[in-house]
This record gives C-alpha cells, sequence and structure tokens, in this order.
C-alpha cells in the first residue's frame, strides 16, 4: 500500500497554535512557511547568481593571466562539474545533518573561494579558487537543498513552490552582473571578485538566528509519512530511484537543457562585446535576461499546475531554441532587435524546466529521500554545464566564430525535448510497477 498521505485541492484554512502564532489547520506554522520559501530563494539567489557573474569576468580575467578562451572558460566548466559532482553528497548532508550545517558550509566555501580568487596569479590557481570552491559552495545552497526542504512542507502545488527558489536564480542574474561589470570598470576584477566573496561570508551570522533546526524537521504529515515508510522499509533511496525508467529520464532530460544553456550563457557577454555592444549593454543584457527567468520559471509553476507539465515543457524548449537562433543570427545581422528577441525568449525560458524535474522527483519519489535523489539527478546538470561550457568555448578557438557554439546549444535542446517527450514516466507522471518499487507505481492527480 502507499504511504502517501491524504491531500486535497482545497487550501487548507488558517488556525491558532498554542503560542500564538498563525498556522494552517494540520500544523505548519505560516510563519515557518514563509521563512522557509524566503531562505530557500536567498540562498539560491547567492549559490547560482553570483556565480553567474563568470561571463562579466572572462575578458579582463583572459587577458590578466594571459589565457586563451578555451582556458579561462575551461574555469567554469570545472565549476559546474563540481557543483554537478558535489550535489549527491549535498542531499546527503541535507538529509543527515540540517540545513544551518549544509548552508554554513556553502558560504564559506563560496565567499572564500571569491576571495581568495581575487590574487590569482595563474590558470590553476584561478582554477581552484573561482571553479572548485563556488562549484562545492554553490552545491550546499541551491536546489539540492531547497528541494529537499520545501518537500517536507509542501504537498499541493509542488511545482509552484519549487519555482520561488529556482527564480532566485534570474533575480540574481538580474543584479549580479550589472554590479559587478560597474565594480570591474570603476575599480578592476580582483577586486570585484573580493567584493563578492565578503558579500557572501557577511550572510553566516544570519544562520545563527534562522529557524533551520525546525525547518528542517518537516511537517507533521511529512514526519508520519517518513516513519511510515521507514517503519516498512519501502523508503525511497537513489539507488532504488535508480533502477526506475523516471530517473534516467529526469537525469538526460538536465544534461541535455544545461549542455544547451552553458553552451551559450558563459560566452553571451564576450560575443555581444566583440559584436561592437557596449561592454555594459552586453552585462545588461545577461542581467535583464536572468531578471526574465525568474517571470519565467514563476511563470512555468503556475503554467505546468494549470495546463500540464508536458505542455509547458514542449513550449518552453520551442521558444528557447527560437532565442539561440535569435543570438547566433547577430552574427550576420548586428541588430539590438535580435539582442532584444534573444534576451525575451533565451531570459523567459532560461530555468525553466529546472522546477519541473525537482517537482517531478518529489512526486515520483514521495515520503523518500528528495534531497539525495535530486542530488544525484543534479549531477547531470554539472556534468551538461561543464561539457557545454567547454566544447563551446573549445568550438569558439577552433572555428574563430560562434556558429558551432550556439548550434550546439540549439541541438543539445532539441534532445532534451525529445527525451522528456519520449518517456512514458515523465508523460504521465506516473512510475511504472518495477522490482524496485512494486508498490509504489502511483498516477498524480
Amino acid at each position: 500500500m502507499s504511504t502517501e498521505p491524504h491531500t486535497n485541492s482545497q487550501p487548507l484554512p488558517a488556525a491558532d497554535t498554542t503560542d500564538g502564532s498563525t498556522a494552517v489547520d494540520d500544523g505548519r506554522p505560516v510563519h515557518l512557511l514563509v521563512t522557509l520559501v524566503l531562505v530557500a530563494f536567498l540562498f539560491n539567489t547567492l549559490g547560482r547568481g553570483l556565480t553567474e557573474t563568470f561571463a562579466v569576468f572572462v575578458l579582463p580575467v583572459e587577458a590578466a593571466l594571459g589565457a586563451s578562451r578555451a582556458e579561462i572558460t575551461l574555469t567554469y566548466s570545472i565549476y559546474m562539474l563540481v557543483h554537478g559532482i558535489a550535489a549527491p553528497f549535498a542531499g546527503q548532508v541535507i538529509d543527515r545533518l540540517g540545513a544551518r550545517l549544509t548552508y554554513g558550509m556553502g558560504l564559506l566555501l563560496l565567499g572564500g573561494g571569491y576571495v581568495l580568487g581575487a590574487d590569482a596569479t595563474s590558470l590553476t590557481h584561478y582554477y581552484l579558487t573561482v571553479g572548485v570552491m563556488p562549484g562545492l559552495g554553490a552545491a550546499f545552497l541551491g536546489m539540492v537543498v531547497a528541494s529537499s526542504l520545501l518537500s517536507r512542507w509542501f504537498t499541493r502545488g509542488i511545482g509552484s513552490m519549487m519555482a520561488v527558489p529556482y527564480a532566485a536564480v534570474g533575480f540574481g542574474v538580474l543584479i549580479g552582473p550589472p554590479v559587478t561589470q560597474w565594480l570591474i570598470e570603476t575599480y578592476d576584477w580582483r577586486t570585484a571578485h573580493a567584493a563578492l566573496g565578503y558579500a557572501s561570508l557577511s550572510l553566516l551570522p544570519l544562520l545563527l538566528v534562522l529557524p533551520l533546526g525546525r525547518i528542517t524537521g518537516g511537517s507533521p504529515d511529512w514526519q508520519t509519512t517518513r516513519a511510515a515508510t521507514l517503519t516498512a522499509g519501502s523508503v525511497w533511496t537513489v539507488s532504488r530511484a535508480a533502477k526506475t525508467p523516471a530517473f534516467w529520464a529526469l537525469f538526460f532530460v538536465y544534461f541535455w537543457t544545461a549542455l544547451a544553456a552553458y553552451s551559450v550563457l558563459p560566452q553571451s557577454v564576450a560575443f555581444l562585446v566583440e559584436q561592437d555592444f557596449d561592454p555594459l549593454v552586453a552585462a545588461g543584457a545577461l542581467g535583464i535576461s536572468g531578471g526574465l527567468s525568474t517571470i519565467g520559471i514563476v511563470g512555468m509553476g503556475w503554467a505546468s499546475e494549470r495546463f500540464g507539465r508536458l505542455r509547458s515543457v514542449v513550449v518552453s524548449y520551442v521558444i528557447s531554441m527560437t532565442g539561440i537562433a535569435c543570438l547566433l543570427a547577430i552574427i550576420w545581422v548586428p541588430s539590438l532587435i535580435f539582442v532584444y528577441l534573444f534576451v525575451l525568449c533565451f531570459g523567459l525560458m532560461q530555468g525553466v524546466r529546472g522546477p519541473v524535474i525537482a517537482a517531478l522527483v518529489a512526486i515520483l519519489y514521495r515520503g523518500g529521500a528528495v534531497g539525495s535523489i535530486f542530488g544525484a539527478l543534479s549531477l547531470a546538470l554539472g556534468l551538461g554545464a561543464g561539457v557545454g561550457s567547454w566544447l563551446s568555448g573549445l568550438l569558439h578557438d577552433l572555428t574563430h566564430d560562434y556558429v558551432a557554439s550556439f548550434g550546439l546549444a540549439i541541438t543539445a535542446s532539441l534532445f532534451g525535448l525529445i527525451t522528456f517527450v519520449a518517456s512514458a514516466s515523465l508523460r504521465h507522471e506516473s512510475l511504472e510497477a518495477s522490482p524496485a518499487a512494486p508498490d509504489q507505481a502511483q498516477e498524480i492527480k
């Protein structure tokens, strides 16, 4: 029998708790739910938004360290690969040790890396401090942790809730690149690096006052479900989830989507500058696209619940490919019109598949170690982003233009779309009966 707690489609009415705080009638304090969503938003903004400023650092660091484009973009590849490799470990840490320790490790690694990167005098130094350390830090601050915590408190409308911290990435990109470009032009790239690092470290005291222990504990319903699955020996683990077709479909959707996005993102500012656009315009385009992604991600959360995840994902891929094609068109027609179209289409769809994947993990593997499972899937994000950013830079060096680089992004998007549509598990949001979970196949209403 399934141990899934009963849910219905009606909103839970508010009720008073004994300490005078407001709570919904299943024992979930409203102030705690709000705090959870804000915490997930804040740290995901920092973990991914800050590291996306890399695109602004490409040209000045390339010149300062005497590196080729492939060599400097390898930094971003290392970051994303480390991020992906560390994600399963981050899932284990949040599931076993809680949010306070996990977020603390993330802030120390991310902030410390950027501070140390300000003194880089060689590519090896830069790879370690801006590639490896932020990769580890971002894994402990990002969606692996957020998805684990949110799945402990929300069941209905999980797609919309997962979209909130995912939207933080766009919010960070909206602010990060323009501010970083201003710091570089006003001071230098080393000062900009140090400033970003110290800004991250300054949030450490906040961890001491947030109710992260209570948040980690989960809602009464989640605690009941978790206890029942543990007693029955039927809790979803990474090894059990990996025996289901849905897991690998999600893995390759994540891989191809990341490869497509990161074939474009690290190169975008340098590309526009080399097409004779002002550096602030180029950085602003990246920032605006990040801001639009916030709207797109929240919109995808709503649309996936209203029209279905399958239809919403198909539309998102088509719009993404259109945006990349507009960026490619700038090579032959360097017009601001194509810049605007790229920013609109690519920006709105940037990251929108992420909350869909996170929601499907929570739906298909309900009651299990969601953080660990999503962390394992996030390895695909790291692999795809690492391969995409490095291969895109290499293709630029080999061809001396961006046709092959951006063509790679369009092809990868198409593969991601095909993978999602071809999977019966993802289309129907249902686990097929298998030896791994004969009694847990479920159709999601």
